[in-house]
């Protein structure tokens, strides 16, 4: 497999993402792909899943997700990100390894390994 494809489908993804476009990245996962906490927690399957995890996510004004490291062997593609968003507990930042399963140009399996988690100060 051309690594540079599989490059393409995880950077369409990446775009999507920081654009808050949800249909546009959906459309990088194929029917029935599966998300996972590394190694083998499932958190959705199937791209109605995926999509119902990710909404709310997509309304976040501050979502951005910055790419430290790309590396692609066959048909995976490992991201090393960190992830700006807001969560329950306020803004913030996570880094992540993203591991990325390419499969006909679509994702077919995603797992993510959630590193450490900071909050921003409150500007108020």
């Amino acid at each position: 497999m051309d690594p540079h494809s599989v490059e393409k489908v995880v950077q369409q993804q990446l775009d999507a993402y920081n654009a808050r476009n949800l249909d546009a990245w959906a459309a990088t996962y194929a029917a029935d792909a599966q998300q996972f906490e590394y190694p083998d927690t499932l958190l959705a399957e199937g791209i109605a899943q995926i999509r119902e995890r990710a909404a709310p996510r997509f309304t976040e004004s501050n979502l951005h997700a910055k790419l430290i490291k790309r590396s692609a062997v066959g048909n995976i593609v490992v991201d090393h990100e960190m992830v700006t968003r807001t969560f329950a507990e306020g803004a913030g930042q996570i880094e992540l390894l993203c591991i990325y399963e390419i499969k006909n140009d679509r994702i077919q399996k995603a797992s993510f390994v959630f590193g450490a988690k900071t909050l921003m100060p409150d500007p108020a």
